[in-house]
């Protein structure tokens, strides 16, 4: 196979996955913001809290009733975030996963591979 054709298919690949790297990075940040200014009791009213909260919303909204709220004097312990955080990073590790099955191989690859997976 020549060395052109295997960059053309490897480009994309790997363009791919920083697309889903990138993505996954953006979400936990938001999502750790979110988690630690339940935690440290900000001001919901505040710009930046309301925002952060407005923002994430749509993302842990899914989780927001699996656990219940752990509440400390004013903070919360926002369970559902983590947990949200958690299933993002599995799924972005499932994305890239399916984006190397795409790869091409070489025969003599694929037979180590399928040697290695019997073991």
């Amino acid at each position: 196979m020549d060395s052109s054709y295997t960059s053309q298919r490897t480009k994309p690949l790997y363009r791919g996955t920083q697309i889903v790297w990138y993505i996954l990075g953006l979400l936990e940040v938001l999502l750790l913001f979110r988690f630690l200014l339940k935690l440290l009791g900000a001001n919901p009213a505040a710009g930046f809290t309301n925002f952060i909260y407005d923002v994430t919303y749509l993302f842990a909204a899914p989780f927001l009733n699996v656990f219940r709220i752990t509440r400390i004097e004013g903070s919360i312990f926002e369970w559902t975030t983590l947990l949200a955080m958690a299933v993002y990073w599995i799924v972005a590790m499932g994305i890239v996963k399916l984006l190397f099955m795409g790869k091409t191989v070489s025969t003599p690859e694929a037979a180590d591979k399928m040697n290695e997976e019997e073991e």
